[in-house]
């Protein structure tokens, strides 16, 4: 089994903080990865580390094979990556945020045409591909912001809680485009706060205070937590970690 994603004993510190706390895990590759956690519990962090943008203070790991420190840049050319915020430009039409975006990977005019036209329909742009951006609704640059991170056809999408504030049936479109891409086999890391959206991936990572509080495919971890849903299991290693670091 190839593997798209290895991290072990990953760790950062920011001087006597502990943002990430010797992770290991794998991750195989054509796998939906959803990396949960509240707030402050690494979850950025980790994945700055993934993307090479960040160097970790101890531990080490792998994405697509490349060495997350020593091989940084290759690891940053093959990935695609959609922040928190939308990157896109909003007095650009749908259509030109794809072409700026594929000069920016280096892509031909060719390849960006190509693209452009694969992706539209891909991602049902077609109907907004001449409006611009800044008068689209959030589930619609969300579309158009995956459109452009997969534009250089990165076998690893790295998501950063992608349709946080969006609705429920863009949120919904939005995972069907990416089982589509899972089942082509791109691998996609993703964190959320949704639980329906976590039990959607093929494997989960929940992460509390830096640490990883659990790892396996949700049916995996209600089971072995003898939980009735994976929200219990999450919301159960919140208290069981929030009783731990508790002044006694």
């Amino acid at each position: 089994m190839s593997y798209a994603i290895e991290v072990n004993q990953l760790s950062k510190n920011f001087g006597p903080i502990k943002a990430v706390d010797s992770l290991s895990f794998r991750v195989p590759s054509g796998k939906i990865f959803g990396l949960l956690g509240p707030n402050g519990s690494g979850k950025s962090t980790t994945i700055r580390m993934l993307c090479g943008l960040m160097r970790p203070t101890a531990g080490s790991g792998t994405v697509l094979g490349y060495d997350i420190v020593t091989e940084a840049e290759n690891v940053k050319q093959n990935i695609g990556y959609m922040s928190q915020k939308f990157s896109l430009y909003e007095d650009l039409t749908v259509v030109e945020n794809m072409r700026f975006f594929g000069q920016i990977y280096g892509l031909s005019s060719r390849d960006i045409r190509q693209r452009v036209a694969e992706l539209k329909g891909e991602m049902q742009l077609d109907v907004r591909e001449n409006q611009l951006v800044g008068t689209l609704s959030g589930g619609w640059k969300q579309r158009v912001a995956l459109a452009c991170a997969f534009l250089h056809r990165p076998r690893l999408l790295i998501l950063d809680e992608p349709t946080a504030g969006v609705d429920p049936v863009s949120r919904r479109l939005f995972w069907d485009i990416l089982a589509r891409l899972s089942d082509q086999g791109i691998t996609i890391l993703v964190t959320t706060h949704y639980m329906d959206e976590a039990e959607r991936c093929d494997i989960t990572a929940l992460m509390f205070r830096g640490k990883l509080g659990a790892f396996g495919s949700p049916a995996e971890l209600i089971t072995r937590a003898g939980a009735a849903s994976l929200e219990d299991v999450f919301i159960d290693l919140a208290q069981e970690g929030a009783e731990e670091n508790a002044p006694s």
